[in-house]
This record gives structure tokens, sequence and C-alpha cells, in this order.
């Protein structure tokens, strides 16, 4: 097993813009061993440095389900993260990692599955909802919640979008406003997204990102329907 304390070079092989100022890096590292080896559960997050700035905890947005490339959603906030934002193209960076208990998946298996994420809380519930859908034979029900101020602000927007019609998964996006008319899903704060689902709490683990008072309402939902199984994941 690797020392995840250790260092190992990865090379910047693109970035995609999501929403301002956050950007969706993809990166891989440099030896091959590495590639082979490294593992990591959703919900994990891995340590990344900048050669010569520092290092800072990042969420992993991918999935352990499709290895060599790992996937980071960075909101440019930070002087770690403005260097990294900074680098040329094919430029290395450092990884130490996976750190993080992760979703307990084998106690998740063969249950219900409800995902719920305000804002920035997509970029780490993405690999679990990600690794899901890889294995969808081995979950019941799967339903995603997610909310974001307005369009502009929703992350990963027109690949959720493209879930919306899958009939193996329930997919309720909505915005806090839309001032440009042409939102076609749900407009409201995201706790109001549960009157338009059925859900047994008994067999379902909810895993929660998001922050401000809305999740504070969200939690309070699930306690009010007694789910007992919750996840509350912390974005880095």
């Amino acid at each position: 097993m690797k020392n995840p304390y250790l260092s190992h070079p990865a090379r910047i092989i693109r970035t995609l813009p999501q929403i301002e100022d956050h950007q969706l890096f993809q990166i891989r590292f440099e030896e091959e061993e590495m590639v082979r080896s490294f593992t990591y559960r959703p919900g994990q997050f891995i340590m990344l440095s900048v050669f010569g700035t520092g290092e800072a905890p990042i969420s992993i947005s991918s999935s352990p389900t499709r290895p060599g490339i790992i996937e980071l959603c960075v909101r440019r906030i930070s002087r770690v993260t403005n260097a990294l934002f900074d680098l040329p193209p094919n430029a290395l960076v450092g990884v130490r990692g996976p750190y993080g208990n992760g979703f307990p998946i084998e106690q998740i298996e063969r249950n219900n599955l409800l995902i719920v994420a305000g804002g920035l809380g997509m970029a780490p519930l993405r690999s679990l909802l990600l690794y899901a859908l890889d294995n969808r034979s081995k979950f019941k029900d799967i339903i995603l919640m997610y909310g974001a101020s307005n369009p502009d602000d929703m992350l990963f927007k027109y690949e959720l979008i493209t879930l919306i019609d899958r009939a193996d998964l329930k997919c309720l996006l909505t915005v806090d406003k839309d001032e440009s008319g042409i939102w076609r899903a749900y407009i409201g704060v995201v706790n109001k997204l549960f009157e338009h689902v059925e859900i047994n709490p008994a067999q379902t683990y909810a895993a929660i990102c998001g922050s401000g008072e809305r999740f504070t309402f969200v939690l309070s939902k699930l306690l009010e329907r007694n789910f007992s199984s919750i996840y509350i994941l912390g974005c880095h």
C-alpha cells in the first residue's frame, strides 16, 4: 500500500471552466505505478501542492470507477488556488492522499441513496453520484437534489441537465431565482424539492453538502422524516 503522506508528481492534462472563479482540473500521475495503484472512496480529498507556493486540501470530484484521471473542482480563493489557476498548460503539481473516511459504500449499496447538494456542495458529492450511476445495479432508488442561487451558479450544469431524463435516476435541479426566464427545472430553495419525492427513510442513506442557513433547513427536513443514516460532507 502506498504511503498517503508522500507527495507524488501529477500533471494537469486539462482544465474545464465551470462557474465564475471555478475550474475542473483533470490531473494524471507521472508515475505509471501510481496511475495503476491510486484509488479512493467517494467523499475523500487530497492535498494538492503547487510547487513553490504551498498545498491545500481539495475534494475529489471524479469517481474511482473511472481510473487514470483525477478530477478536482477548485475555487480560486487562496494563495495556493490562485497559483494553481495561474499555472501554464501541462504543469506539474504534487498530490498526497487520499484522506478522510469517505462514504461507507458497502453499507449504502443495496439501499436507496439520496444526494442533496447546495451551491459548491456538488463538487465533492459528484464523486458519489458518478460512483452510484456507474454501479447502478448495486443501488435501489437514487435521488439527486441540487440547488444553486441561479443557473449561472450551478456547477456541472450541462452535465446534470442530461441526467433529468434518465429513467433510473430522479434528478431534481432548482435555482433560487431565474432572471433569464429560460430555466426549465424547479425554482425555489433546495429543501422545497422534498415536496416532489417519496422517500422511505428506513431504507435510504442521505449524503448532503452545502453551506449557510438553507442546509440547516435540509437537515431539519431529513430529521422530520426520521432519517437516521445521514452523512454530512465538508467542502474543500
